[in-house]
């Protein structure tokens, strides 16, 4: 299981709730508090360089694509 997306093994557990259920209980990560893990890109998902400034919450890859359309300038 990764840190990106626990709920990826509740696929197959769709048709047994019993099962399901008990399996959400035992194995549910709990909600991280420091770590790189912590802050997600809210567009694709990475976890490293993030930009949090102004509210952004972007990875450094993402902003490059959209940073116009937010706004900012190049200046060199």
């Amino acid at each position: 299981m990764t840190a990106s997306d626990w709920r990826k093994v509740l696929k197959q557990l769709n048709r047994k709730p019993a099962v399901r259920s008990k399996y959400i209980k035992h194995n549910k990560p709990k909600e991280r508090t420091t770590g790189i893990a912590r802050k997600k890109c809210e567009r694709c998902g990475r976890f490293g360089s993030m930009i949090n400034r102004y509210g952004i919450n972007l990875c450094r890859h993402c902003f490059r694509e959209i940073a116009v359309d937010l706004g900012f300038k190049k200046y060199s």
